[in-house]
């Protein structure tokens, strides 16, 4: 018996699973937070940044957050890069999940500093000057930021290869809606928006990586060297 090949664009069993990382890393990082922003001593989830709760005796336990959560967004991203290659975005799109990823580690292994009274006992205020890891924590915060925006606008080049036009619109209408989470002049939520956008982005990749496990049949010939590769042929 023949052995079977895969159509194009559909995942293999090992695939699968790896693209499966992204849809848990969401839910398993907003559980962890809610259930820590509710009995830790002291924190306000509305007022604290949730990268506050890497401080304090239970810190460790916000640390893995950060750092199982970006290894499994970096699994995910080797699921896509096996799915998606080639065609468009199926280079960039993965790397960028998997940057996403890695902010999302260094954000945990270097720490915020102390400030907003938590954890109990901190300055009131911003901490007057940012420490090695405090800046090496932000660094990795805008690493993740950036890679998850532009991994949604770098994805819009597949779908419009496939004529998925909803996809097309998920692309470009969730960053919209994470950057107005953010901007938004309201000080004293902006923890809480910061939270609801984080769950955005976890959302659309999620979503992405569902849509990938489902598989795309059409990605190969979406390609513009699938595309000349077959224009003899129709010739012929």
């Amino acid at each position: 018996m023949a052995a079977q090949t895969a159509s194009p664009g559909a995942p293999t069993r090992q695939s699968t699973w790896l693209l499966a990382g992204g849809i848990v890393a969401g839910p398993l990082f907003l559980a962890v937070w809610l259930i820590q922003a509710f009995t830790r001593d002291g924190f306000d989830p509305g007022r604290h940044p949730l990268s506050l709760l890497s401080l304090g005796d239970l810190g460790w336990i916000q640390i893995a957050n950060f750092v199982v959560t970006g290894a499994l967004f970096v699994a995910c991203a080797v699921g896509m890069w096996r799915v998606l290659r080639p065609g468009p975005g199926g280079t960039w799109g993965p790397l960028l999940v998997g940057g996403f990823g890695i902010g999302l580690t260094l954000a945990g292994i270097f720490t915020t500093d102390p400030g907003a009274g938590f954890p109990p006992g901190a300055p009131a205020g911003a901490p007057e000057q940012l420490s090695w890891h405090g800046v090496l924590h932000e660094v990795g915060f805008v690493v993740a930021v950036v890679s998850w925006t532009a991994v949604c606008f770098v994805l819009v080049r597949r779908f419009v290869a496939l004529k998925q036009w909803g996809w097309v619109g998920a692309c470009v209408a969730t960053p919209l809606a994470v950057l107005v989470l953010a901007s938004w002049p309201d000080q004293d939520s902006l923890s809480f928006r910061l939270v609801i956008a984080s769950a955005i982005q976890f959302g659309f990749v999620a979503a992405v990586a569902a849509r990938l496990m489902d598989g795309l049949p059409d990605a190969a010939a979406a390609s513009p060297a699938a595309r000349r590769a077959r224009r003899p042929e129709r010739a012929a």
